[in-house]
């Protein structure tokens, strides 16, 4: 027995030895396709003024910390979840409620609309997704349509329709993403590679696209197949959790954000990370981030408490 023990301590040594001298070869190719940085390409482009963003809506209504939220594909709704264990509907241009749920649990962690605007999905601490239609009539329960789509073995972190309300993608704590039919509550993929808490997932923007990339508390960026389940590309240079992880406009690049007080952008096509953004005044971690319309813009978000949602302009310079 004593000798079985030792030849696996010995295969497994061997293993994560071959495992990272793959890693160093691999990091030499990437950098025989590393001709040029990105502040070298930048310094070609004319510079940006100073930005500033204007406050224009304030949606009061939450008791306690606000987890996340998610726009409409109308541009006008707002669903968000809360550590006080309510989700809202808002009405961005009154402000006004138009929906309220009270989970059974607190820490609401996720929160998604619908495509058609006609459904929310929700979970946190209770380990489920849940979906929850929305009504012209205001004074029907939502509770009793609920439907429970997704079971993990842990807290969901975050959840995402696809490009259709009959398929949702989640991610959890228990170190795994997962893609389920939302009618028949079934399972169609899994997806394993993290080796820890899965805590944000952001889906390709085409249409057409069937990707998705992850971040979690193993300091890890993954690309994924929703097809076949397997990661097509990954990244490990941040150097604590990953709050946040969020496409670029045109689906080839993604940001970042971490605890390690750093925004993080990669290209997928040159298949490496290009851009480092960081400030020694800056010491909290990157709890959100987020492109501007025109993708010149990174917006991030640093750890704090707030109880309302502020909607902002677009970013524009300074005269």
């Amino acid at each position: 027995m004593a000798t079985d023990g030792l030849h696996e301590n010995e295969t497994l040594a061997s293993l994560k030895s071959e495992a990272e001298s793959l890693k160093g070869k691999l990091e030499e190719e990437r950098a025989k396709l590393h001709d040029v940085e990105l502040h070298q390409v930048a310094e070609r482009v004319e510079a940006l003024g100073q930005f500033v963003m204007k406050t224009r809506r304030t949606l009061k209504g939450h008791g306690n910390k606000v987890l996340c939220m998610d726009w409409c594909k109308d541009k006008r709704r707002i669903v968000s979840s809360s550590q006080d264990g309510k989700v809202i509907v808002w009405d961005s241009f009154t402000t006004n409620k138009e929906h309220a749920v009270t989970m059974p649990c607190t820490w609401v962690m996720a929160c998604a609309y619908a495509p058609s605007g006609c459904a929310i999905a929700c979970g946190g601490l209770d380990n489920k997704c849940s979906v929850y239609p929305l009504t012209f009539d205001k004074n029907e329960n939502m509770a009793a349509k609920k439907k429970s789509v997704a079971m993990h073995t842990n807290y969901l972190s975050a959840c995402s329709f696809t490009n259709s309300d009959m398929q949702i993608l989640t991610a959890s704590g228990d170190g795994t993403c997962a893609l389920w039919d939302v009618e028949s509550g079934q399972l169609l993929q899994s997806f394993h590679g993290h080796g820890a808490d899965v805590l944000c997932l952001d889906l390709a923007p085409s249409e057409t696209g069937n990707t998705f990339v992850s971040g979690g508390c193993d300091k890890k960026a993954m690309v994924w197949d929703m097809r076949s389940g397997q990661c097509v590309q990954a990244f490990e240079t941040h150097e604590s959790d990953i709050n946040s992880v969020r496409y670029y406009p045109s689906g080839d690049a993604f940001a970042s954000g971490s605890d390690d007080a750093t925004c993080r952008l990669y290209d997928l096509r040159a298949d490496r990370e290009v851009a480092i953004y960081s400030k020694e005044s800056i010491i909290f971690g990157a709890s959100s981030v987020d492109f501007s319309l025109s993708g010149l813009g990174l917006i991030v978000f640093s750890e704090s408490t707030h109880r309302y949602l502020r909607i902002e302009s677009e970013i524009v310079p300074c005269n």
